[in-house]
């Protein structure tokens, strides 16, 4: 795992990310990486012509090499194998597409002991958490532009149910909501533990963001596994990634070197 080895987690990043339930990796993809993922979305995408301005579609990692390499983009994997744990899978992956007044959803998520793969834990320096989301922006996401919000802090809390409904349906902003700026090619982590959900999207520009879901090697959330058949030229470490859940003989993603 060489190419991996140049980035590491930083102290200062496990604390962020423990302290808020999310984290903005900067400069994850360049400008031309950017100018490709989004000229092969123009393409994909000119067919679907949504609902009211939103567009859902699944599974954009099988549009072809430059979105197959998201599945384990050297500049991600240091994080999920320092929060997931060494036998991280990838679960599924989707996309949403926003033009301005879009709308969809409302404040969700945390760990209310009843979503199995929603949890956040914390022992002895390590992190752990169940279900977690690497967004990849193509499109910025400045103050007040909308789209991903959360509340940080709630993969911990203890009063889950004290949100009021008015601010989990967007009808009340009060402080503790934050929507997170980015800018194309930086990529947002955050546990699905966290109280989080999509703005109604206010700018002129579109919102582009490619939402890849992982999850640790002995669990799943969706209930349907990734067909290889629908790929080309994996590497043997994307293989290992995208296998169903198991636990016994699983071995790690990125395998230790001898």
């Amino acid at each position: 795992m060489a190419q991996e080895e140049q980035y590491q987690v930083s102290e200062e990043e496990k604390f962020i990310f423990d302290l808020d339930g999310y984290i903005v990796i900067k400069n994850v993809l360049s400008s031309d990486e950017v100018d490709v993922l989004n000229a092969i979305a123009d393409q994909k995408m000119a067919e679907h012509t949504g609902e009211d301005g939103y567009k859902n579609v699944r599974q954009p990692s099988a549009w072809g090499a430059p979105f197959q390499r998201l599945l384990d983009h050297p500049r991600v994997m240091p994080y999920l194998l320092e929060f997931l744990g060494s036998k991280v899978r990838i679960d599924h992956d989707y996309l949403i597409f926003m033009d301005k007044g879009a709308k969809r959803g409302r404040l969700h998520g945390g760990d209310n002991g009843q979503e199995g793969d929603h949890w956040y834990k914390y022992r002895d320096g390590v992190i752990r958490t169940g279900l977690t989301v690497v967004t990849f922006f193509t499109s910025p996401a400045r103050a007040g532009d909308g789209g991903f919000s959360c509340i940080p802090g709630t993969h911990k809390t203890n009063f889950l149910k004290s949100v009021p409904q008015d601010v989990r349906n967007f009808e009340r902003f009060p402080h503790y909501v934050r929507q997170p700026e980015v800018e194309p090619g930086d990529a947002l982590m955050f546990s699905e533990a966290l109280v989080h959900g999509t703005m109604p999207w206010a700018a002129d520009h579109q919102r582009r963001a490619f939402l890849y879901k992982y999850s640790p090697g002995h669990s799943a959330w969706s209930g349907k596994y990734y067909d290889l058949s629908q790929y080309e030229n994996l590497t043997e470490q994307q293989v290992r990634l995208m296998a169903p859940p198991s636990i016994g003989s699983r071995t790690n993603t990125v395998p230790d070197e001898e």
